[in-house]
């Protein structure tokens, strides 16, 4: 039998889900207008919605920083198109679970997904992110997540639009020079902060390539071999923090400037949204079609 549903019903289910009107009322017509059957209805309706989407690549995004004191958080969240990462329901998500994580002191992406979001402690992080899928009608994943480690005594943070973010962690307690390396960092992407800190394979890689580059030059062995050894050396100052030019002065390194402040960076961690996801082109008629289509 079909019931009468009332507007003050839907409105009250959408307060509670996000949920679109008619998909509200018809998870009260199928609850015979009982509220939290309804809610039950539609998150078991997102989960399906967010398993259908699960495989399409989501190499857009935000990056989303949060500070408390001494301690920050940063979380890479992506979804599949920059015009869903601007949305409000986007946005207001990826906030919330960069709260939940700095709270929780958690980055661990399992056990994140598990606990109650900031802010709707009736949903956990997973059933959040479910229903801001079947919302927002594309795939939207929680990709990596990074929380500050208390034995810093500086932390600097620095973010460039909501596309790259940065958290540096110091020995010492700077603000104006941590967050002067975190900006740093931004431009200029370093793999590591020593020289030393290269793998071995990737520096006996990188070795390999120049001395057969060099082979071709026809001078001798110890000649090559200086050569060799040379070239290793300025690659591996140019992905190392500490031997990189000093964006705001480049007549200094970072190290030198570290030095000067006798400072030290223990750590930085660096994202970049949709870095190394393999983005898939796709024609825009055909998009629209297949989201008109339901698809």
């Amino acid at each position: 039998m079909t019931i009468t549903i009332s507007a003050a019903a839907v409105k009250e289910l959408r307060e509670h889900t996000g949920a679109g009107m008619m998909e509200c009322k018809a998870a009260l017509q199928a609850a015979q207008g009982d509220l939290a059957k309804a809610i039950e209805e539609l998150r078991k309706s997102g989960s399906a919605k967010a398993g259908k989407k699960a495989g399409r690549i989501a190499a857009e995004g935000a990056i989303v920083q949060l500070r408390d004191g001494q301690r920050a958080v940063m979380v890479e969240i992506n979804s599949e198109t920059d015009f869903v990462a601007r949305d409000a329901h986007f946005t207001a998500f990826a906030k919330a679970v960069a709260e939940t994580a700095l709270q929780a002191n958690q980055q661990d992406l399992h056990t994140l997904s598990t606990l109650s979001l900031q802010g709707s402690p009736e949903l956990t992080v997973e059933e959040a992110r479910q229903q801001l899928v079947a919302k927002v009608g594309e795939n939207v994943q929680i990709r990596r997540v990074v929380v500050s480690q208390a034995s810093a005594a500086g932390v600097g943070t620095y973010l460039h639009g909501h596309r790259i973010g940065v958290i540096v962690e110091l020995d010492v307690n700077n603000s104006d020079l941590a967050r002067d390396i975190a900006m740093h960092i931004a431009a200029s992407k370093p793999m590591v902060i020593l020289p030393t800190d290269m793998s071995p394979e990737e520096t006996a890689k990188e070795k390999e390539i120049y001395t057969a580059q060099a082979a071709t030059s026809g001078k001798p062995p110890e000649i090559i071999e200086k050569m060799v050894m040379g070239r290793l050396k300025k690659f591996l100052d140019e992905v190392s923090l500490v031997g990189q030019p000093f964006v705001k002065d480049p007549d200094m390194t970072v190290g030198s400037l570290l030095t000067k402040h006798r400072a030290k960076v223990l750590a930085f961690y660096r994202f970049e949204v949709g870095e190394g996801i393999e983005k898939v082109s796709e024609d825009f008629k055909e998009a629209v079609m297949s989201q008109v289509q339901g698809s």
